[in-house]
């Protein structure tokens, strides 16, 4: 649960991402894990998915940071957040996330997904797919 203001704007990382609506002071928490918020979806239930779920669950989810056969959909704007290799949190504690030098408002918060996610791979940019496909012709759309 992201513990400071922020709202979902146009990233030049992918497509969108979260940015802070007031300054964040490094140091400053600004997350915390919070199971009765936060949606946990047991592994063994994404087999009874749709495939176009199961995708979404791969792209926005990670795992929860004591029970492995579980993952983690933030409820709020944390799912929007970006990778970078040089952000500005710190996740590795997976339960808090900390601010690692003042982050100004409108500015993008970003984290390093392999610091809560051992196993990060970065996935296909679903913003650049799309242009792809618009550049071929095949954004048509159904009624």
């Amino acid at each position: 649960m992201l513990l400071v203001d922020t709202y979902i704007g146009s990233s030049a990382i992918e497509g969108v991402g979260v940015f802070a609506a007031e300054p964040v002071k490094k140091g400053q928490l600004i997350y915390r894990f919070e199971p009765g918020f936060d949606r946990l979806i047991c592994k063994d239930e994404l087999a009874l998915m749709p495939e176009s779920i199961r995708r979404f669950i791969d792209r926005y989810t990670y795992p929860h940071p004591v029970d492995r056969g579980c993952l983690v959909l933030d409820a709020d704007n944390g799912r929007h957040m970006n990778h970078s290799e040089n952000p500005n949190t710190d996740f590795r504690d997976a339960v808090f996330g900390y601010a690692i030098r003042d982050i100004a408002a409108g500015e993008e918060i970003t984290c390093n997904y392999s610091e809560f996610e051992p196993d990060f791979v970065m996935l296909p940019s679903m913003t650049a797919a799309f242009a792809k496909r618009k550049r071929n012709g095949a954004t048509r759309h159904h009624a």
